[in-house]
Formats: structure tokens, C-alpha cells, sequence
């Protein structure tokens, strides 16, 4: 019964996974590649008293606890709402005397429910951080 959520889960997790090893990579070119460019210039008295991390206060990880909130939040509620489309809808769920492509149609309708939620959780997480970019660029 949990194979609706475990399969979707699981490409998710490798997907992420395959991203963000190809991330690294990129990165670490760049880094090289930026390395390269300033060790032809580089003078050590460029960096006398001069050596502190950077402060960031703008970029992709500022919003990834809204981002993450939003989209559990919009998968509970998709799981909620597949309950009850499916206790609605399939014959025989209330009561698991599930009969010919039951399981089939309550899967296609979870699996629709946590896609379409969590997207829109996502995309009001977006909105959310749009407004407040807008709000902290006009100040």
C-alpha cells in the first residue's frame, strides 16, 4: 500500500542526489578556473588583514526552510485530500474489499494529489519569497 509514496520518494531522492553531485563538479571547475584567473595577478600583499569570510544575506539557501515547510505541508495535505477522493470515489476502500484495478486508481490518485500539492506548495513558497524580495529591494 505504501508503494505509491515509496517509488515517487525514492526517484526524488536519486535525483536529487545525481544533481547535486553534478553540482559539486561545476563548482569545483568554477573554483579552479577562478583560482587560475587571480593567481596570474596575484600579489600576497592583496591579502594582508584582509582575510574574513563573507557575509551572505541573499541567496539559495535563505528561503530553504520556507521552501521545505511548504512542500511537506503541500504533500500532508495531497495525502489527505487522495484519502478522501479515494474513500469518495473507489468502491470498496473504506471497507480494503478493494475489487479488480482498485489498488491501480487509489495509487494514480495519491500520487496525483502529492505531485499537484506539493508543487503548489512550492510555488507559494516562490511567491512568498518574490514579495519579500520585492518588500527588502524597496527599502
Amino acid at each position: 500500500m505504501m508503494d505509491f509514496i515509496l517509488i515517487p520518494l525514492v526517484v526524488g531522492i536519486i535525483t536529487l542526489g545525481i544533481y547535486r553531485l553534478f553540482e559539486l563538479f561545476v563548482r569545483k571547475k568554477e573554483r579552479l578556473t577562478i583560482i587560475e584567473k587571480i593567481g596570474e595577478k596575484f600579489d600576497p600583499s592583496m591579502i594582508e588583514n584582509k582575510f574574513s569570510f563573507p557575509h551572505k544575506n541573499q541567496g539559495t539557501g535563505v528561503f530553504s526552510t520556507l521552501k521545505i515547510a511548504c512542500l511537506l505541508l503541500g504533500v500532508g495535505l495531497g495525502l489527505l485530500v487522495g484519502y478522501f477522493i479515494c474513500l469518495n470515489s473507489v468502491s470498496g476502500y473504506a471497507t480494503m474489499e478493494l475489487r479488480n484495478n482498485a489498488y491501480e486508481i487509489s495509487g494514480v490518485i495519491y500520487g496525483a494529489s502529492l505531485l499537484l500539492f506539493g508543487g503548489l506548495g512550492l510555488l507559494v513558497a516562490f511567491i512568498i519569497e518574490m514579495k519579500y524580495q520585492k518588500e527588502d529591494k524597496t527599502k
